[in-house]
């Protein structure tokens, strides 16, 4: 409830203009910014100590850190060798995530100024700062923590183990709020970003019509409504896992969706990135204020990297990534029955 709470909060907001949604998104965006670099700061300076598992880990030598292949990822067992590089490639499912968005302010280019050349100085200044922060984040955990804290951090929340190893329990209630900070802005960007896809899907009529409608503080306020709704939908199902001692846990379907979209935004990456190539080679004329840097090999280097990704979640996680690969093909048939009725629309 109080998820859905957040999500209706920050959709009304939002519909209240681009000028407070952007106030609200600069505020979070900064302080969880600073809240991160803070914890890197302590981990380097205050926690660095000769236990971290960047001093005493045998990193080469997983059995002797107790890693369980078979324990691990079942599907890997058999491939040897192989099997490092396919559990990296799944272990890259929670950093790719957190980096899944860094197009999203590109949804907005139609409410911004001089976009040719303020959208392309932001999406790289953007992936540099959070490149850059989760590195320096992940190497305080190392010199922080011993390797075992790092693998068995009470769900999977390091940055809180880093905190506690510091400063106690009052390190866990500092990471706490700035954990409900940064949840706070990531909802208020996606919310943000995502209902100005739908509104353009329906401007070019592949969408329901009232979803092209601005209100009067000109955003796409049916559009916002209409992604509250099923955001909130997504945060209701309950899931029962077991351990070994079969004993159920309780959770939500997060894990799962994170599993659902990383996969699809792979696929969605490379095409996209795929079309760069195409249109360079079909339109060399067309008009093109910014050009990919490095043109072509770190596009192709881009396209292989998400295909090897794509290819190991399929098989290490193929019924999470199948899934979401069903639901995103079931907008094939939509998209073209939509494109039908809009040809047969008057204007």
């Amino acid at each position: 409830m109080t998820a859905i709470a957040v999500i209706v909060l920050l959709t009304f907001l939002n519909t209240r203009g681009l000028r407070l949604g952007k106030l609200i998104q600069n505020v979070f965006t900064f302080t969880k910014a600073a809240a991160l670099f803070g914890l890197v700061v302590l981990g380097l300076v205050v926690g660095w100590n000769a236990g971290g598992a960047a001093f005493t880990a045998d990193w080469w030598n997983p059995v002797a850190n107790g890693w369980n292949l078979e324990t691990v990822q079942p599907a890997a067992v058999g491939a040897g060798a192989l099997a490092f590089w396919l559990v990296l490639g799944r272990a890259m499912t929670g950093p790719l995530f957190s980096q899944s968005a860094w197009n999203n302010v590109t949804f907005t280019a139609g409410e911004v100024e001089n976009p040719q050349r303020n959208l392309p100085r932001a999406l790289f200044i953007g992936c540099l700062l959070v490149v850059a922060l989760y590195i320096l984040a992940n190497l305080a955990y190392v010199v922080t923590l011993p390797l075992g804290s790092i693998q068995n951090a009470a769900q999977n929340r390091v940055g809180t183990a880093l905190m506690e190893q510091i400063f106690g329990t009052t390190g866990a209630t500092v990471m706490a709020v700035a954990i409900m900070i940064s949840t706070f802005g990531c909802n208020n960007g996606l919310i943000l970003a995502g209902a100005r896809v739908y509104y353009a899907m329906a401007k070019d009529r592949l969408f329901f019509a009232h979803l092209a409608r601005t209100n009067r503080f000109d955003v796409p306020a049916i559009a916002l409504f209409a992604q509250c709704l099923w955001a909130s939908f997504l945060v209701l199902p309950r899931t029962v896992t077991y351990n070994d001692q079969n004993t159920p846990a309780f959770g939500n379907v997060y894990t799962q969706l994170l599993e659902y979209i990383v996969s699809v935004e792979l696929v969605f990456g490379a095409l996209a990135v795929l079309a760069v190539i195409v249109l360079r080679y079909r339109k060399p004329e067309m008009e093109r204020p910014y050009k990919a840097w490095g043109y072509p090999a770190v596009p192709i280097i881009f396209i292989v990297i998400s295909l090897l990704l794509i290819c190991d979640l399929a098989y290490l996680a193929g019924t999470t990534s199948g899934i979401g690969y069903l639901i995103a093909l079931t907008g094939i048939p939509v998209y073209f029955i939509w494109r039908r009725r809009a040809k047969n629309l008057p204007g």
